[in-house]
């Protein structure tokens, strides 16, 4: 009975082998083959970092020294408006003539404003996906952003503005950290210009 018994055992499992095996080995095969398709895309955590690095290098190549050096002393950069006027305002009033700029942030919308007075004139939201990273991040490196915008606003000032969504101040970017920034900028630029004008050699006062 033992031996009987034994070899039933033996003879179920053989079927179930046969029976099993193929769809087995077909499994392993797909999983190999999509293994070779398929790039290894494990999370590396100095991904971001060294890309973000790669994108200062390159925002530095690109702006002057004194829009570098805003950007790495305050997180943002003020661009000159280049047209015949000032943005207009969403209530329609436009600013013949008069001096204007915006500040250039990442991942934050344009703000326009009058540098004279500080006033805020509109927030311009637009976007610049990244398609060629993986995990279906659709964000720039934060320094690829503001070279974005910086190229966008430079190269063709007008198609940008006409683009763009526009807000008024206060949608996305809180107006008193903007102006808050404003200030900020005011006094970089009057240190900036003190250490210009210190002869060289000297030592600041206490």
């Amino acid at each position: 009975m033992l031996l009987a018994a034994i070899a039933i055992g033996v003879v179920i499992v053989a079927l179930l082998w046969d029976l099993l095996l193929p769809p087995a080995r077909e499994a392993l095969e797909r999983f190999r083959a999509r293994r070779a398709i398929v790039p290894n895309t494990a999370y590396d955590p100095g991904r971001e970092r060294r890309a973000e690095q790669r994108a200062r290098e390159l925002l530095r190549s690109c702006v002057n020294d004194e829009e570098w050096s805003m950007y790495r002393d305050l997180g943002f950069i003020r661009v000159w408006g280049a047209m015949a006027q000032a943005p207009k305002r969403r209530t329609g009033r436009s600013i013949a003539g008069a001096p204007y700029a915006y500040l250039v942030y990442p991942h934050k919308p344009i703000v326009a404003y009058l540098p004279q007075t500080r006033e805020l004139l509109n927030e311009y939201c637009v976007a610049f996906p990244d398609e060629t990273r993986p995990y279906g991040s659709a964000r720039l490196p934060d320094s690829d952003d503001v070279l974005a915008k910086w190229m966008a606003l430079t190269g063709d000032e007008r198609r940008l503005i006409a683009t763009a969504n526009m807000h008024l101040p206060g949608r996305q970017v809180d107006p008193k950290q903007v102006r808050r920034d404003l200030w900020r900028l005011s006094q970089w630029e009057r240190d900036r210009l003190r250490r210009a004008q210190r002869p060289e050699g000297s030592v600041p006062a206490p």
